[in-house]
């Protein structure tokens, strides 16, 4: 099965994960998936849900094996379980309980609605998002954060910084990192026998020759050559202005920062883009968009990013071996 978790209760997340199952339903490609987080928030969205006791009571209710409890509910669309009791906000103990669901094989991957990282800072929660909790979780030290969207799949080097941050954490390590994750997760995961990877620069005309910046040439282009030194195919540093002009010509962009990767990404594919978490042994996708508190209950909330990010997870399957050694 796939495990949803929602996010925010007080957010968007619980909305369109249900809208994203039905969906899938209308159409004739159901995909199995058991919800786990905030029931009264799912509730609230789907009369129609069962709530189950455990994680492992839904799945057997998803299999048709459970006791007679839940009677003609087998063949329910929506399958909801409340994470274990504890003093985390329910969102972060949903993300542990299906974390560990697909570690142990109960689940094959899991999809994750939006978080509020304002509220779950206040809360003390200790983590700037989904990636590195994630990390922590599997006993990953640096999974990297990627997109893909209609066009373009985009692998980013550094994630939440300050601008004046990103110089000083674009290191040949990180870039190199990156680059290797990200081709271990296009032939492991997607099957790509030859990944083509396109790395961008990090300044303008990618230094113009040193003329405006020396990371190209000192940090990028090393780390660019060390990986056709393990086989990887990889071009660069190009230009990011032109790294995004023919979607054909990569299988992923590899961008130095977040909103180099992101804004055109999600210009043309915004609500509709999927967040795919690289170099983990489990297989993770999430929404493309934050929780969006004034649109719960409008039913305006769009539910696309939600069905693209469940499809893919389907389409990735089996879990990934992990970290590139």
């Amino acid at each position: 099965m796939i495990v949803i978790t929602p996010g925010d209760p007080k957010g968007i997340g619980p909305e369109v994960s249900v809208r994203a199952l039905r969906a899938l339903s209308e159409t004739g490609t159901p995909i199995p998936a058991i919800l786990i987080g905030d029931v009264e928030a799912i509730r609230r969205c789907a009369a129609d849900v069962v709530v189950v006791d455990t994680l492992a009571a839904a799945v057997a209710l998803r299999a048709g094996t459970s006791a007679g409890r839940y009677g003609g509910a087998r063949s329910a669309l929506l399958v909801a379980v409340a994470p274990a009791s504890g003093a985390e906000p329910v969102e972060v103990r949903s993300i542990r309980e299906a974390v560990a669901a697909c570690r142990a094989g109960v689940a094959r991957a899991m999809v994750t609605g939006p978080i509020h990282k304002a509220r779950l800072a206040a809360a003390g929660f200790h983590h700037a998002g989904h990636t590195d909790f994630l990390g922590e979780l599997c006993g990953v030290s640096r999974p990297v954060m990627a997109f893909t969207g209609g066009q373009f799949r985009v692998a980013l080097v550094t994630v939440h910084l300050p601008l004046r941050c990103v110089p000083d954490a674009v290191t040949l390590d990180a870039v190199l990192h990156t680059i290797r994750t990200a081709d271990a997760a296009l032939r492991q995961q997607l099957g790509l026998p030859r990944p083509r990877l396109l790395v961008c620069g990090l300044n303008p005309h990618a230094g113009d020759s040193g003329l405006l910046g020396r990371e190209e040439i000192e940090v990028i282009g090393p780390a660019i050559a060390r990986a056709h030194a393990l086989g990887i195919h990889c071009e660069g540093p190009v230009s990011a202005e032109t790294a995004f002009a023919d979607p054909a010509a990569s299988d992923m962009i590899v961008a130095m920062y977040h909103d180099q990767g992101l804004a055109p990404l999600k210009r043309g594919d915004f609500g509709r883009s999927v967040n795919w978490t690289l170099g983990l042994p489990i297989v993770r996708t999430s929404v493309d968009h934050g929780t969006a508190d004034a649109l719960v209950g409008t039913g305006s909330a769009r539910h696309d990013s939600m069905l693209a990010a469940i499809q893919l997870a389907d389409r990735l399957g089996a879990p990934a071996t992990g970290e590139p050694s």
